[in-house]
Order: C-alpha cells, then sequence, then structure tokens
C-alpha cells in the first residue's frame, strides 16, 4: 500500500514506543504534524523550541525511552538546541527532529535553510537527513537506537518537505532491537575484588550511570555487604537513600568539598555508574595519587587523573553482586559521619524566621512538604548547589539536576515533562528568578495540558551565582543585577495560582497548599543569598573535622 513518506515515519515512531512528541508545527513539517493527528501519539505544542526539547530531555531520564521533540526549519530548529545539547551531555535519550526545505532548494542560498545536519553534529551522537522515502525505517531506527544505548544522549533526524510528501510503498517500521551491556568476566571480577579487599579506607563515588541502569538497590545492597560509605554526583541523588549510615551525600561543590576530607583520605575510590562530566576527576584526584576502580556499562574516558586499577564493562548491576558475593567486609570508615554536619545546618534552621528566607529554611520546608517518591526539578543558578548539597533524596531521579551542559531554564518544562509521565507523583520546579523567565512562558503549556505543577522561585532579582563567584575572586559584582516582573501578577495574568511569600512562616503553609490544588501554582520566595559564602564553610570545614 502506498502511503506517503511522513505516515510511515510516525508509524516508525509508534513501533519505537513514543507516546508523546513535544514541539511546535511549522510549513516544513506540515505532511509529519498531519500523520501525527492520524496516530496514537499526543502532540504536545509548546510555546518556545527549546521548552520543547527540554520536556523531551526530562522524559527520556525519567523513562529511559527517548523523549521525542519536534520543530521546523531555520530558526525553530536551532531554538532546539540548547535542550538537545543539554540531554546529550546529560546522558538523556533523546531524538530530535526538524523539517528541511525541499531537496530543489538546498543546494542554494534559500530561505530560511541551514546546515542542519552540522550545526547538530557537536552536541548529538547521530545525525542523519532522510534523502528518500526508502531509508525512513532505517533512519529511524538508528537514531532510537543509538539515542538509548549507554551512555544515552541525542540523535538529530532532518526531514525534508519535499521528501516527507513523497509516496512510498512496501516499507516498514524495522524490529525494535536494543543491545544489552555483557555480564562481568570472572577475571575481571577477581582482578576488582583483589583491589578492594587490599583498601583500607575506601570510598564509593556514584554516578548517573547507576540510576540509568536502574542500579540503585544493587549499589546499595553492595555498599552495606563490603561496609564501603557511597558519595553521590548531583545528577546521581538519591542512587543511595541519603538518610543511609553509608550515605556522604553529594559531591561537586569544587570548593572545599568531600575531596577535601572523604577521598583525600581514602586509598581507593570505586566508581560506580561515573561519567567524567558529571563531576571532573581533577577535583576529587588533582595529584592523580588515588587509586580508581571504574564499574560502568560504558568505557572510562581518558583524563590524566582517571587512570584505572582496574575497570569491568558491563552490566552494573551484575558487576556490583558479583564483586559482593566474594568481598570481604572493611571496617567503618572515617568519612561515615561527613554528610551528617550538612544535615544538622538544614535542620538547624527549620524555626529560621529570618526574611528573606535562608536556603537552608527553604530546602527544609520543602522536604518535609514532599514524600520520597515525588519529583524535585532543578534550574541551574545558586539554587542548585544548595538543593545538590543539601536536599535529601531518598529514590534515584528524584531531585533532578541538570549538571552535564547545565542549562538554565530547563525547570519549568521540565517539571511538566517530569508531571506528563509520572502524573501520579508531586512535581516541583525550583528555579531562580532568572532560569524562570528563560522559559516561562511554558506555564501555559502546563495550565492547557491541565497538569498540576509547583512553581518554587528563588527570588533574589540577580544571577545570583556568578555575584557570589565574582565576589569570591574580585571583591565587587558587575553584571548581575536585574528587576523583576510582579510574579504573582504575571502568574494570574495564565490564568494560574501565584503565591507571595512575606514571611518564613508562610512558605510551609503555601507548598502543602499548593500541591494539593489541581493547577498550576507559582510560588515567589525571596531569598536570602548572603548565606552563599557559608555553603564552603558547612560544607568543608565543619565536615571535615578531625
Amino acid at each position: 500500500m502506498r502511503i506517503k513518506a511522513a505516515e510511515l515515519f510516525v508509524r516508525c515512531l509508534e513501533n519505537e514506543g513514543v507516546t508523546t512528541v513535544y514541539g511546535i508545527p511549522g510549513e516544513e513539517n506540515l505532511d509529519v504534524m498531519d500523520a501525527l493527528a492520524d496516530s496514537g501519539i499526543q502532540f504536545v505544542t509548546t510555546r518556545h523550541e527549546q521548552g520543547a526539547a527540554f520536556m523531551a530531555d526530562v522524559s527520556g531520564r525519567l523513562t529511559g525511552q527517548a523523549g521525542v521533540c519536534l520543530a521546523t526549519l531555520g530558526p525553530g530548529a536551532t531554538n532546539l538546541l540548547t535542550g538537545v545539547a543539554d540531554a546529550n551531555m546529560d546522558g538523556a535519550p533523546l531524538v530530535a527532529i526538524a523539517g528541511q526545505a525541499a531537496t530543489t532548494r538546498m543546494h542554494k542560498e534559500s530561505h530560511q535553510v541551514l546546515d542542519l545536519q552540522a550545526l547538530f553534529a557537536p552536541v548529538t551522537k547521530y545525525t542523519a537527513q532522510i534523502r528518500a522515502p526508502q531509508i525512513v525505517g532505517e533512519v529511524v531506527r538508528k537514531a532510537f537506537k543509538v539515542a538509548q544505548i549507554e551512555k544515552p544522549g541525542a540523535s538529530f533526524i532532518e526531514f525534508p518537505e519535499d521528501v516527507a510528501a513523497s509516496p512510498v510503498e512496501g516499507k516498514h517500521p524495522l524490529r525494535v532491537q536494543s543491545p544489552t551491556p555483557p555480564l562481568p568476566s570472572e577475571k575481571k571480577i577477581a582482578q576488582v575484588v583483589e583491589v578492594v579487599d587490599a583498601a583500607k579506607t575506601p570510598v564509593i563515588l556514584a554516578g548517573n550511570g547507576v540510576a540509568r541502569a536502574g542500579a540503585s538497590d544493587e549499589l546499595v545492597a553492595f555498599a552495606e555487604r563490603l561496609n564501603i560509605p557511597v558519595a553521590t554526583t548531583f545528577m546521581a541523588k538519591g542512587v543511595i537513600p541519603s538518610s543511609h549510615p553509608l550515605a556522604l551525600g553529594t559531591v561537586g561543590l569544587q570548593a572545599r568539598d568531600y575531596v577535601a576530607c572523604g577521598f583525600t583520605n581514602a586509598d581507593l575510590v570505586i566508581c560506580v555508574g561515573y561519567d567524567i562530566v558529571e563531576y571532573q576527576p581533577h577535583h576529587w584526584n588533582k595529584e592523580g595519587h588515588l587509586k580508581i576502580v571504574h564499574l560502568h556499562a560504558a568505557p572510562a574516558e581518558v583524563d590524566e587523573c582517571y587512570i584505572l586499577e582496574v575497570g569491568v564493562v558491563g552490566h552494573i548491576a551484575a558487576t556490583l553482586e558479583a564483586i559482593a558475593r566474594v568481598g570481604r567486609p572493611h571496617e567503618a570508615s572515617p568519612a561515615a559521619d561527613l554528610d551528617q554536619a550538612v544535615l544538622d545546618d538544614v535542620a538547624g534552621h527549620a524555626e529560621d524566621r529570618g526574611f528573606p528566607l535562608k536556603p537552608q529554611k527553604i530546602i527544609w520546608d520543602l522536604r518535609k512538604a514532599l514524600g520520597p517518591e515525588d519529583i524535585v526539578v532543578s534550574d541551574v543558578g545558586a539554587h542548585k548547589l544548595w538543593m545538590a548539597r543539601m536536599y535529601q533524596a531518598e529514590r534515584p531521579n528524584t531531585c533532578l539536576i541538570s549538571n552535564g551542559l547545565a542549562a538554565m531554564g530547563i525547570a519549568v518544562p521540565g517539571a511538566i515533562a517530569a508531571k506528563h509521565v509520572m502524573p501520579h507523583r508531586n512535581v516541583v520546579a525550583v528555579t531562580g528568578d532568572a532560569g524562570f523567565l528563560m522559559n516561562s512562558q511554558e506555564i501555559e503549556t502546563a495550565k492547557r495540558l491541565r497538569t498540576p505543577i509547583v512553581i518554587l522561585i528563588w527570588n533574589d532579582s540577580a544571577y545570583g551565582l556568578i555575584r557570589w563567584k565574582q565576589m569570591e575572586h574580585f571583591g565587587r559584582e558587575i553584571g548581575v543585577a536585574f528587576t523583576n516582573p510582579d510574579f504573582v501578577a504575571y502568574a494570574r495574568s495564565f490564568g494560574v495560582r501565584g503565591v507571595r511569600i512575606e514571611q518564613s512562616e508562610d512558605l510551609a503553609p503555601a507548598l502543602a497548599h499548593a500541591l494539593a490544588a489541581d493547577t498550576v501554582t507559582l510560588i515567589d520566595c525571596p531569598v536570602d543569598y548572603r548565606e552563599n559564602l557559608q555553603l564552603p564553610t558547612i560544607a568543608g570545614d565543619l565536615v571535615c573535622r578531625d
């Protein structure tokens, strides 16, 4: 039966299990849009292509199945770039699709025509142009396969409008085939066991690969069996419950971090599912003297501060189980109570009545308002460091932080996607005032989709993280201050709830009310970022006590 290439394309998306496409229609993807209308796939119209890409990014990270975003050619495609790059660097599977001009005008200067494959190549794992209807199945299958295999990332498909409208006959979607990581070899396991058993003060550094592999339970069992404390990267928060006695908390602050004590006092670092983009090795192994074991589904990156004693590339859960079966338990590590100073500092602000609110108070109230399975999506800025350090995550993928590309503007669209794929969980976008306004237009998307999320704005009328760094390095600031609109009135203009925190006691009840509401709620919360200068002290000097 003869169908349009665009129809075959959509059937291929259905074959890959795609249920949602986020994006904006355009002239050059009209045939794809028309084919989507006859499919079982929901098209979510966003208000900016960057928002669509961030939604696909977070959807992919939470589900392990590639999130999909769609744009037209030219400026529509370029607007996808930041979100696509974010997914690629954060290890989130994503497939981006852009319409393109007809092939008959791509050889010359032409309206809105850019070399999109060249544009997306540096920020994706795979790019392709569908040059003929007959290759639709192969291109789509490869795009999803490459995006989803370890280490996951982004694929990009360019679909010229004349090819999309062309007839195709006798072609069908290809059968989905996905490789699984190999089981570890007995020889490699024996080598790891020998190194781990010989260590006196080992520490585990768990990365986002543990969450991607669904190996959190095996990681906790491994740590318990061998009695080894576990630090996590920002992106791996929750792979060991923060309340677990072997949990050290997160690393990544880069200023007087756990590297000053837990890692410096270690004689072995066991890196599990760790990607160096999450936290560069020179921050915790500056001299390159630490012995390192690498356990991952992907080979180790080359880095002069990440030279391995031994590595195992394969199924993470099976690797951990195999080592734990024969490894010997270690004595209690002096690093095992490092996280307590951080917990004590947050708890010490539970009744703080200061205004604007201190970050610790905001985090205390937020944590108390949410259940262990609820999700927070953090934007990028000073609040990200506070959330990464002090928000206590009990489950993997319940505190989502972008720390590969670390792109501002992800929180609001990311929270929409999180609620979309996890509708029975509460979802909070934690954002600064700067990051919020980068994609605040997506409030309309959430309202239209009846997606009740909470947007918690840490309001300081500045690029707070940059101000912090400027004051640390130069003792003065430049270019970081701005004014904000009335966020409460702004929220209400979209037809959603807006709440302003005017005293410390307001936040806890405001969060409770917002989480119970059936609509979007924006909470404008002034924050006292003078506390920023104390964060390295809290995370370093108090923790690294003798």
